[in-house]
């Protein structure tokens, strides 16, 4: 009985003692592979924040760029007004470039193309007349 109980209690112990070096060594050890996650966790934050601030930053810029186009879009159209007003001979010549220069504001909307009113598909054969041989018949094309 002796004999029997040494076999089950030695590799009883022997998993215990490891189970705890083991645990002791996990504990105390440097806990590398935790540490370059969050690094490289935190790098890719870092990164992602910086692109957010490029796209932020490109777009407020692309915004101040467009309000300097429309303002000089405006600047050149009342520089051209005054030009037609200044410069003009008469009346008639007057109103003509004036409108012409706010063609683009008056101007009606182009009307939508409609879609043809025969919704049939097209065909991929010559349609027949009525009483006259189709293509298949032995006697079509040829003279009576």
């Amino acid at each position: 009985m002796e004999h029997s109980l040494l076999v089950w209690l030695l590799p009883t112990l022997a998993l215990v003692v490891g189970v705890a070096i083991g645990f002791l060594i996990a504990r105390l050890a440097p806990n590398a592979a935790p540490n370059r996650t969050q690094r490289q966790l935190d790098d890719i934050q870092e990164r992602f924040d910086s692109y957010q601030n490029e796209v932020v930053t490109h777009f407020n810029s692309t915004a101040t760029l467009v309000k300097k186009l429309t303002q000089s879009y405006q600047e050149v159209q009342d520089h051209l007004a005054e030009g037609a007003n200044r410069l003009a001979l008469d009346e008639q010549t007057r109103q003509r470039l004036l409108a012409s220069l706010h063609a683009d504001a008056a101007q009606a909307p182009r009307e939508r193309l409609t879609p043809p009113r025969n919704q049939e598909p097209p065909r991929d054969y010559a349609p027949k007349a009525p009483n006259s041989p189709g293509m298949l018949d032995e006697h079509y094309g040829l003279k009576k």
